[in-house]
């Protein structure tokens, strides 16, 4: 299995700051020490190019974000304060979604060690997502093969509503997102197939859903790619989740998901999502508990 990392993902944030960046190395790291793979073998992706932004955002919205001409509203929105690292970082996060689609189509399976940003809509940003990068490997699977049928399996504890805004009345792709209803964001967009759960479900309540859910949506699209955004904000101690899985439920999950599509010969791509854990250190390693479990079935 191809996994796709860059240092480009982490970048210096203010000391204050909510959002984890140093995840991603850390995530790449555990790998490397546990043995589960070589430095090597982990792939730098690149940058995506404008031209494959383009292919789901605006023109406008791509040039603020390129030049950081934004206001101080939508720089607000985003959570971010503007950057040319933030810039590469996002332009990086993109790249290795798309490549670990490609190269899921070729292998089996790949990975992209970040990625996720379920919140970005084509003409703006929100909640720590700039450029919706699982959009953006849809779009350019769908340039070269227009007919590609993807679904995604949003597993992140709160609605991809970008993602769903991105590819409302699209036959082509089917978006299920399985996330906490009351949660962030507050202005939900229909997926395909929406699975609101009550704050602090059970594990056993959540996997029992999320079985039928993905089950009956496989049987009924018949996918060529299923993109799995593997959120590990779904456990009990993260700060934002609002779930109450244990880590051992969460790897259950991740044997759930993994193994119906292998079960299928169903080629899979992962990327990460969120997670905001209170014990820093274990962001990272539920991080690498699902790639872990990819490299093992």
């Amino acid at each position: 299995m191809q996994v796709f990392f860059s240092s480009r993902y982490t970048f210096e944030l203010p000391a204050d700051h909510p959002f984890p960046i140093y995840k991603y190395q850390q995530c790449a790291d555990y790998l490397v020490q546990q043995g589960l793979i070589g430095k090597e073998q982990l792939l730098d992706p690149g940058l995506a190019s404008v031209e494959d932004l383009l292919l789901v955002h605006s023109a406008g919205y791509v040039e603020k974000i390129m030049t950081g001409r934004l206001s101080a509203d939508e720089i607000r929105k985003i959570g971010f304060p503007w950057s040319e690292k933030l810039v590469e970082r996002s332009l990086a996060a993109a790249a290795g979604s798309i490549e670990a689609a490609k190269a899921a189509l070729k292998t089996g399976g790949a990975a992209n060690l970040a990625g996720g940003t379920h919140h970005a809509f084509a003409d703006h940003g929100s909640g720590y997502c700039l450029f919706n990068d699982v959009a953006i490997a849809i779009r350019c699977l769908h340039r070269s093969n227009p007919q590609q049928k993807v679904q995604i399996v949003d597993l992140d504890a709160h609605q991809g509503n970008g993602t769903s805004a991105i590819f409302a009345g699209d036959e082509r792709v089917y978006t299920l997102s399985m996330h906490v209803g009351s949660n962030y964001p507050r202005d939900k967009f229909p997926s395909s197939l929406d699975i609101a759960l009550e704050r602090n479900c059970s594990g056993q309540d959540y996997l029992a859903k999320l079985k039928d859910g993905l089950e009956k949506s496989l049987r009924s699209f018949q996918p060529d790619l299923l993109v799995y955004l593997a959120g590990a904000d779904v456990h009990k101690d993260d700060r934002f989740g609002q779930m109450n899985l244990s880590t051992e439920e969460m790897l259950a999950r991740d044997k759930l998901v993994l193994e119906t599509a292998k079960g299928r010969a169903l080629p899979f791509a992962i990327v990460l999502g969120g997670g905001y854990n209170k014990d820093k250190s274990l962001t990272a390693r539920l991080h690498a508990q699902t790639i872990a479990t990819a490299l093992s079935i």
